[in-house]
């Protein structure tokens, strides 16, 4: 069973690989400041679920380039390659739009970008936000991500996400007009979600983009074991016995089910994640990107 991926994708579209340079913006989030809760989301490390992010201290184009430069070091010498400004953590629409502006034309401005993907919440898009976006997308285009993570009214309690369904379906609404790439983040193995309940959600998100836009592969989608990260409220729920993380073996099972649902209507963007092992609690078999990666795809050649 083959799927669509963002390697596979960003190549059609740009006719090379291309890279993404995860980046600190400086933004906070709602879910943070009081407007919508304080603490952020259970799950959520204090980078705002960006520890892989630049340092914040340098501007947006310093934080690109440091990026760039650190991924050619790594490639064989003349391979022509493209980058992705990856605006993670925290809620990247969550300011003035005037200091919006300033950061995304900083980092378009660059010329061996090929376009922005910016991280944020369906309740931090409104009108004025769109419009912005939409100019921009104009120049270079953009991709928009969106943290979902689940449909169950439950467990969007429990993992205090702070805004409800229907605003991410008014967000999905006012974005396709505009004809944005939207990616939306799913998390598999939240507490108390059964498999059927993982893969509603997937159903969901597929079923939304189908809904709102006939565009060939406008959409896409990330899925992203749970990770337990220190520090977080939901180390404290793990740490007191109230949940397991997922085996390998139920990942890939989850996966495999997840990528039968998808059906190449949706990118897939992400198949599993990286924890930061310096701070991970668990599950610690996820720190080996490789095999998880390889179990993920032999899985998927036998279905």
């Amino acid at each position: 069973m083959e799927y669509i991926s963002a390697n596979r994708y960003f190549r059609e579209c740009f006719g090379r690989k291309v890279y993404k340079v995860a980046i600190d913006g400086g933004f906070t989030c709602p879910n943070r400041d009081g407007t919508r809760g304080n603490g952020g989301c259970i799950f959520c490390s204090g980078r705002g679920s960006g520890d892989f992010a630049s340092d914040p201290r340098l501007s947006i184009a310093d934080q690109v380039k440091q990026g760039i430069d650190l991924i050619k070091s790594k490639l064989p010498k003349g391979e022509e390659v493209g980058f992705m400004a990856y605006f993670q953590n925290f809620t990247n629409t969550y300011a003035d739009i005037e200091v919006l502006r300033s950061k995304y034309i900083e980092a378009i401005e660059i010329s061996e970008v090929v376009g922005i993907s910016i991280a944020t919440r369906p309740d931090c898009i409104d009108d004025d936000i769109a419009n912005l976006l939409s100019e921009l997308n104009r120049i270079k285009p953009i991709w928009i991500e969106l943290g979902l993570q689940t449909i169950k009214d439950e467990s969007v309690r429990y993992i205090w996400r702070g805004y409800d369904n229907k605003e991410y379906v008014e967000a999905i609404n006012r974005l396709s007009q505009h004809g944005f790439h939207i990616i939306t983040h799913v998390i598999l193995g939240l507490p108390g979600e059964t498999v059927d309940d993982m893969l509603a959600t997937v159903r969901w998100v597929k079923e939304v983009a189908c809904d709102f836009s006939d565009k060939p592969l406008q959409f896409g989608i990330k899925l992203q074991l749970l990770h337990v990260i220190r520090g977080t409220d939901l180390e404290t729920d793990f740490r007191n016995g109230l949940f397991d993380t997922l085996t390998l073996e139920e990942y890939v099972e989850i996966v495999r089910r997840a990528v039968r649902i998808i059906d190449n209507k949706l990118v897939i963007h992400r198949i599993t994640g990286d924890g930061d092992k310096r701070t991970l609690v668990a599950p610690m078999w996820s720190t080996d990107k490789k095999r998880v990666l390889n179990t993920i795809n032999r899985a998927l050649r036998e279905t």
